[in-house]
């Protein structure tokens, strides 16, 4: 889809269903015809009327200090249009942003790869006589099968009918899984030490994983999905499987390369050989995924494909440090934040609101195209995603549904929220709030919520 230059509205849209691999039933011919859709995507610039700051101030000065949201409280509002500020609480100091982290993920890897970039499975032959070298490409959303968590994903079982084409009459008798392509730990500084299990809020961080690393091809939205712990050794025994091999599924590194794809079955394949891949869909629908679910782990994966194209290791410092680099070619201040994960669960992380917002007008421009799709994935209040059940209570809140569209972050005693909204004025603005020293989750979320929601029903 194009984008042009400019801000933009975005109106909610189901995702659940992209990307299917059936092509949808022909309609039938007695139906009436579909009604013409309105657009997804409709230029705000500088349309309705600008809220002013004085105005802002009045309508939600005294929100921000709800007892809810606790003795820290940092806000950031800005027109989108203009790059007007219209509301500053100790917007410049860093907070602790949960998993409004996953803006600047969104944006970094956006910008390093391109949305049409793809995350490429590949499998080779090995050193050995009938073996197979699975090599992760860093493909978070890679099924096992059919029945994969992300629609359009690639497939295991695809990529075993391509080898077994490629081997011919040499039967395969080993998978080895090479992770060669991240390096370092495999969990960040600041996460604790039942995160994976039994929480399942996120899973080692490999190359090589299915289904974002669950065990099962399931999303909750209330409580964590069981994650692996080895989620490279999980994906190549669902690749052994699919292959029919019996023989325990190793560890090793994939030989040289002999010098391209296999196009028909050799007598002796050459160690390196390429024996098939699968693609990935294209990277902002990963994007997409990972900000409507608050999904840690493919966060942590795409941040490595940042470190990647900088020339960065494939770490979770070398990742971090690519993804600042990035900000500060953007043009924005990273001396407004520290990183230690690209997901939000580490403490140790600081980003202020200010940056935040900077960051959300940017996309908003257009300057930067590849950061425009960005917008596509956020949650929709009322609507989608981490929002879909908030806006509800109290009922003044509802004001806010399908027209506020942000990434929410919690931590115990953390709750912030950032991304765009529309006034009544049709006036698009940014916002950021954090609260990382706040009370009960559910009251203080409602306080985000009210602030949000009067900043919609704003005509100041």
């Amino acid at each position: 889809m194009g984008l042009g230059a400019g801000a933009f509205i975005m109106r909610p849209g189901p995702i659940a269903g992209w990307l299917a691999d059936k092509p949808a039933p022909t309609p039938s011919a007695t139906l009436p015809p579909e009604p013409t859709p309105t657009p997804v995507l409709a230029a705000a610039g500088e349309v309705g009327t600008a809220p002013t700051a004085a105005g802002v101030q009045k309508a939600i000065g005294s929100l921000v200090t709800a007892p809810a949201l606790g003795s820290r409280v940092r806000v950031s509002v800005v027109d989108a249009a203009t790059g007007a500020t219209l509301f500053s609480r100790d917007a410049a100091t860093p907070a602790t942003p949960a998993s409004t982290t996953k803006l600047v993920t969104a944006a970094t890897v956006l910008a390093a790869r391109g949305p049409a970039y793809r995350l490429t499975t590949r499998a080779v032959a090995g050193a050995k006589p009938g073996q197979v070298v699975l090599i992760g490409g860093g493909d978070p959303s890679l099924a096992a099968n059919a029945k994969g968590q992300f629609p359009g994903a690639a497939r295991l079982d695809k990529l075993a009918a391509q080898v077994k084409r490629a081997m011919g009459d040499t039967p395969v008798t080993q998978v080895v899984i090479d992770t060669s392509l991240f390096t370092g730990p495999t969990t960040a500084k600041g996460w604790t030490g039942t995160i994976i299990a039994p929480e399942g809020q996120v899973s080692a961080i490999m190359p090589l994983m299915i289904n974002g690393g669950r065990r099962q091809p399931v999303h909750r939205e209330a409580g964590g999905d069981p994650r692996s712990s080895d989620p490279a050794l999980a994906a190549g025994q669902a690749f052994a499987r699919q292959l029919k091999v019996k023989a325990a599924v190793v560890r090793g590194t994939a030989p040289s390369s002999a010098g391209g794809a296999s196009s028909a079955p050799p007598i002796t394949l050459e160690p390196g050989t390429e024996l098939g891949q699968v693609q990935s869909p294209p990277l902002v629908h990963v994007v997409d995924w990972m900000l409507e679910q608050s999904d840690n782990t493919i966060a942590e994966v795409l941040s490595r494909q940042v470190a990647l194209a900088a020339g960065e290791p494939a770490t979770f410092d070398g990742s971090t440090r690519a993804m600042i680099a990035k900000l500060t070619e953007l043009g924005l201040p990273a001396d407004r934040i520290k990183l230690s994960d690209a997901s939000g669960l580490s403490r140790l992380n600081q980003i202020s609101p200010a940056l935040l917002t900077q960051l959300l007008a940017l996309a908003a421009k257009g300057d930067h195209p590849a950061l425009t799709p960005m917008f596509g994935g956020l949650p929709v209040a009322g609507w989608s995603g981490t929002l879909r059940t908030r806006f509800v209570t109290p009922a003044p809140n509802r004001a806010g549904q399908g027209l506020v569209r942000a990434k929410t972050g919690s931590l115990s005693g953390v709750n912030t929220i950032a991304g765009q909204l529309v006034t009544k004025d049709g006036r698009l603005l940014v916002f950021a709030i954090m609260a990382d020293k706040s009370g009960e989750s559910t009251s203080a979320r409602q306080a985000l919520d009210k602030i949000a929601t009067r900043l919609v029903a704003c005509g100041c």
